[in-house]
Formats: C-alpha cells, structure tokens, sequence
C-alpha cells in the first residue's frame, strides 16, 4: 500500500517534460492558487491560518478540479506540517491505523501530521468516527475533501471539529488565467480563435483540470490554422455536466427550478430544467416535480396549471424522448406564467394541523348520514338542510363540531381565478350572516 501515502512534507518539483501539463503547472505556493482568493488571501480563512502559523482540521467542499488537494499540500508546507493523503476509495481501516501509528511517531520527535483524506465521504460512519480520538488529542490535523454536501455525508461528530471551507467552482477568469499558464508554459499560444477560447473555457464548467487535460491535448496536435468553435467541438470529446441524481447536484437544480417558477422568470425556469435534462435526469421526476408546483404554489389561482402538467405527463408517456419532452417544456412555461397562490398549501398545513389537535370529534348530527333505524332514532341526519333546496342554493348551515369554532383554512389570493373565488366566498359569508341573524 506504499503507494496510498505520502509522508513527505511537499517541496517543489522538478519540472519534467513527461508530467502532464495538470502537474507542470501545479501551484508552488498558495499564492498561485487561482479562484480560491477567499479563502487563500490575506483575509481569507486559510490566508489567516498559515499567518498565525496554527492550522485548524477542515473540511474543503467543492467541485472537482478546484484545488482541494493541491491546498492541502501547500498548506502543510506553508505551516511546517509533515504531509500525508489518502484516498477513501483505496485506504481501509488497516490502512488509517498504519497511518495514525506513523503520525503518533512522528509526533513525540516533534513533527504534526497533517493528513489528507480525498473524498472523505466515501468513508461510512464507523470509519469516520475512527479519525475523532486522534483529531482530538492533536495526534493529525485532518484536512478532509469531498464534492458531496457535508451536512449530509459526514457524521455530526466529525463536522463539530471540524471548519467546512466551500472551494468554488473557477470562474472564467481564473479559468483564463490557467490558460495563460498553459500557453507560457508551452512557450506558443493556443491554436484557437477568440471565440473558440472562449468556448473552451466554457466547457470545463470551472473545472480547472479538464480545461488543462484539453489544452494538452489542442497543444499536441498539429493544426494548419487556429480552430473555430465548431472544429474544437469536433476535436475534443464534450464535457457531461457534473450530476449526480441523489447528491448535492440534484438538489441545487431542483431547488433552482421550482424558486424560478415560483418567481415567475420563464426564461430560468426552462434552463434549470434543460440543465437537468440534459445530464440524464428522468424526465417522469422532473414531470412529477411539476404536477406537486401547480398544487402548492398555483392552486385555484390558475386550474389548469394541474391540467397542463398531467397533460404533459401523458403527452410523454404517448411520445417517449425526445418529442415528448416538448410538452414538458409547454408545462413548464405554463407554470412560470401562471399567477401564483400558495393559499391551497397553506391551507392544507393548517388544516392537518387542526385535525391532529382536535382528535375525534363528532361532526354536528344532522349532517351525518343514518344507514339504520336505530340511527335515526338516535337523531342522526335530522333536520339536514338540503343546499339544492334552499334559496340560491345555499343554506348557511353550521358544519362544524359542537365543540369547535369554524375555521378559516383557505384565504384564497386576490389573483388569477381566486380572486373570483375570494368574491364568491365572501359573498357566501355575507348571505350566511344574513340568514344566522334572521334566524
């Protein structure tokens, strides 16, 4: 397994014409680091760390390609650490206690380690609690790196350790900024247009290390002339979009698109659910996320939002992919347009609510149904007021337990169709108030 460990504290390399281009250009020191000035910088997490010269376990969340490792490696060269990482895909437990026995070594001559755990939440709880006694009594600083959402995926034990430290995705310019690195590196510039530059900018989707492993592979061809877009597509095999459908990825997207319906922007609605799609999303899941908005943020203020979204379910089931998801689309715009009310949800809430407070309570008697003679001896169903009979079709009846006052469940909203609803409520209100005082 010695191929698991590095226990040697990280110095410069010597520049090798066989290293990839990635590993050439790996930053010396974290001031090379590029996108993560938040937390490199002077007033930066990391940044106040190596000034004091007293590291803290930590946590880096972030995509892939962002500098996680790298950090950590500089890292325990910036505050004197002795430096070790491990991969939770390759170590088990046989692999930790070799190294915690390592660092306990090295820390009665003096030396604290710090290590390293790449992908920290592939590790299961009982392996993770295994890291807390030695991060406890200082015998490691951990330094842990995952791309799934800590809150989930690491143990609570762990976390309160532990600093999370988010490492973001790279923005264009830092993304232009490795680019230059690359070309000065090369000593030639890259064969692409401007346009086509920034296309493959855009394709590494702030992964800085695919956009390196693509400017190693333009770099090594032999190109007639600088490609355009379209002859860097051809050339380089297309980037999927990081998805993954049960982790942090999903739940962004998913969340995105139901807060841009719910404000009605059309426009970022159809990408968030395009950028779904197109990363292998199920399109029934996205469909049945559709159909739950038009109830809870639609309702009565617009019917047919319901309507339009099992319309498109059944559209799809007829069609199939890709025609079929034209009428995902259709549903899709049709809830972003549609007025909002998220009065039927509301509703709902506080009518569960009601129901678990108020237990068994009987309905009043005249409004249940009596089946037997023994029940109709008893009074039930008597002197029900039939609606159909009385004037304009309603008779103001009480419909509610003995023991409770009526409730108001429903506000219906002032737009869309509930504002007429609101009106026909308030009319009934009226007329029952007319009839309860006559009475």
């Amino acid at each position: 397994m010695a191929d698991l460990f590095k226990d040697d504290t990280p110095q410069p390399a010597p520049v090798s014409a066989g290293q990839p281009l990635a590993e050439r250009l790996r930053p010396r020191a974290l001031g090379e680091v590029v996108g993560q000035e938040h937390l490199t910088g002077p007033q930066g997490a990391i940044g106040r760390m190596v000034e004091a010269g007293k590291l803290a376990s930590l946590v880096f969340w972030g995509p892939p390609g962002t500098g996680k490792t790298t950090i950590a490696r500089l890292l325990a060269d910036a505050v004197g650490l002795r430096f070790v990482g491990v991969s939770a895909v390759f170590s088990g437990v046989a692999d930790l206690k070799k190294v915690f026995a390592e660092a306990r070594d090295h820390a009665r001559a003096g030396k604290q380690t710090l290590l390293f755990v790449d992908e920290i939440h592939r590790f299961n709880r009982a392996q993770q609690d295994g890291f807390l006694p030695y991060v406890e009594d200082g015998t490691v600083v951990l330094v842990g790196a995952t791309t799934e959402n800590p809150s989930f995926e690491l143990n609570a034990a762990l976390l309160s350790r532990c600093q999370v430290l988010l490492v973001k995705r790279l923005d264009e310019p830092a993304l232009d900024k490795l680019l230059q690195r690359a070309e000065a590196e090369e000593g030639r510039p890259l064969p692409l247009t401007d346009e086509a530059r920034e296309a493959l900018i855009i394709s590494a989707d702030g992964d800085g290390r695919f956009l390196l492993n693509q400017a190693e592979t333009l770099f090594s061809v032999k190109l007639d002339e600088p490609l355009a877009p379209e002859g860097l597509r051809d050339l380089l095999h297309r980037r999927m979009a990081v998805y993954d459908k049960d982790r942090e990825g999903h739940y962004n997207l998913i969340s995105a698109l139901h807060k841009s319906l719910r404000g009605s922007d059309p426009q970022a609605a159809l990408y968030y659910m395009a950028r779904m799609l197109v990363a292998g999303e199920q399109p029934l899941y996205v469909l049945r996320r559709l159909v739950r908005f038009a109830s809870e943020d639609i309702g009565l203020a617009d019917p047919q939002a319901l309507v339009q979204c099992l319309a498109a379910k059944d559209a799809y089931d007829f069609l199939g992919s890709p025609e079929g998801e034209l009428a995902i689309v259709q549903a899709c715009l049709y809830l972003a347009t549609a007025p909002k009310s998220n009065a039927a949800y509301m509703a709902q809430k506080a009518a569960w609510r009601s129901a678990k407070e108020t237990g068994s309570l009987m309905p009043p008697m005249n409004i249940v149904n009596a089946p037997t003679k023994l029940m109709k001896n008893l009074g039930y169903g008597k002197d029900y007021a039939y609606d159909h009979d009385a004037d304009e079709g309603f008779s103001g009846d009480n419909y509610w337990p003995e023991e409770m006052r009526p409730q108001t469940f429903y506000r219906p909203s002032e737009r869309g169709f509930e504002k007429r609803v609101s009106e026909r409520l308030a009319y009934w209100d009226d007329l029952r108030a007319k009839r309860n005082a006559d009475g």
